[in-house]
């Protein structure tokens, strides 16, 4: 008899249906199903589940549930919804989420070390006129987060010649990386990048942490990419780094309240390019592929995937 594992979810149906049928095809032998497809008896019996964004009164409907598979790297909202819960959660660790999210790194800092946004605004107001070009060598990018994902972008921004310094909260060794770690090591980074790109989890720790005083330490007109958490970055002091031309321009691709609401002002603002959290999207493919590995191992061993620390948050 196949198991019978619930999808619990508050995506799309269309989205559901992608991913229900990449699951059928990765997972022949498991009967995964939408929760509201299940019975009673489904329900009580189920000890894993698959999630996205999932509902957590919904999860606290399923008395045997043991561990929980998510479907996205970013697990701060279930850490938190989840708390009073003992549920194992396991985070997406697909190596595509890496090479996805290196790609949209090396992208937009590309777009600002070639001044994109200025030549932007210049064909706005029919200005022809060449700005001073920079070689990569010649640029410092900070890369705060030296995770999977951080470490990969690093090498790949390093690959393609930039000069890259790298933070994390322990110290980290990346190859061709200049790497620091703890508050001193945040300062300083901060004060050689030219660019900054934010790959951090978000955490009691990272709340905020980009605040006036850090963002003063960039050096003048450096730009910033956010990819990791709108709540990392303090708004209002990067807003008025903007406007007073400290720095030049922000990359922001996720937000503390998402979608970010049609009358926020970051829409218009000049020096501001907007991304609907797409940098590095899961891709159902392959991660279909970590979660069959995970859930065949489960139900052969018993084995439980590593989970998530509840203390770091990630």
């Amino acid at each position: 008899m196949r198991p019978v594992i619930p999808f619990v979810t508050r995506i799309s149906l269309d989205e559901q249906a992608l991913w229900l049928s990449v699951f059928a095809a990765q997972l022949p032998d498991m009967d995964i199903r939408p929760l509201t497809a299940l019975s009673a008896a489904e329900r009580q019996a189920a000890s894993v589940a698959i999630i996205a964004n999932p509902e957590p009164e919904e999860l606290r409907g399923l008395p045997s549930l043991v561990w929980v598979q998510s479907l996205w790297a970013g697990v701060e909202r279930l850490v938190a919804e989840l708390g009073d819960t003992p549920l194992a959660i396991v985070r997406m660790t697909d190596p595509q989420l890496a090479e996805t999210m290196a790609e949209a790194v090396l992208t937009f800092t590309l777009y600002l070390h070639r001044d994109v946004p200025a030549y932007r605004r210049q064909q706005e107001q029919r200005i022809w006129l060449e700005r001073p070009h920079r070689l990569p060598q010649e640029r410092t990018v900070g890369v705060l987060g030296l995770g999977n994902l951080g470490a990969l972008s690093a090498r790949r921004l390093r690959a393609n010649g930039f000069n890259v310094a790298g933070w994390s909260r322990t110290q980290q060794t990346v190859e061709g990386v200049t790497c620091h770690s703890g508050p001193d090591g945040l300062d300083t980074v901060l004060s050689m990048s030219d660019i900054l790109v934010v790959l951090l989890p978000l955490t009691d720790e990272t709340r905020g942490l980009l605040d006036a005083r850090r963002l003063a330490l960039l050096p003048s007109q450096a730009g910033l990419i956010n990819f990791a958490r709108g709540a990392i970055v303090d708004t209002t002091a990067l807003v008025a780094a903007l406007d007073a031309g400290r720095l030049s321009h922000a990359v922001l691709d996720v937000f503390a309240r998402e979608p970010l609401p049609v009358e926020d002002p970051l829409w218009t603002h000049p020096r501001v390019t907007i991304l609907p959290h797409v940098s590095a999207p899961t891709t159902p493919a392959t991660a279909s592929l970590i979660v069959a590995r995970n859930l065949t191992r489960y139900f052969a061993t018993g084995d439980i995937p590593p989970a998530v620390d509840r203390l770091r948050g990630y």
